[in-house]
């Protein structure tokens, strides 16, 4: 008998320069809609919302 997986693996890329900056997981019963957060993109080199990619 498999058990559901709760915790899936995703990317956060920034909303300004599109880079994919971050790898992250998230409990998809508790979030089961996209995650934005306020990260550090060393690209831009300023704080920036990174959104969840597919």
């Amino acid at each position: 008998m498999e058990v559901p997986v709760m915790r899936v693996g995703i990317t956060l890329a920034c909303t300004e320069c599109k880079q994919r900056n971050y790898r992250t997981s998230k409990n998809r019963r508790t979030h089961n809609n996209r995650i934005e957060l306020n990260k550090y993109c060393k690209f831009c080199r300023k704080h920036t919302l990174h959104r969840e990619t597919r």
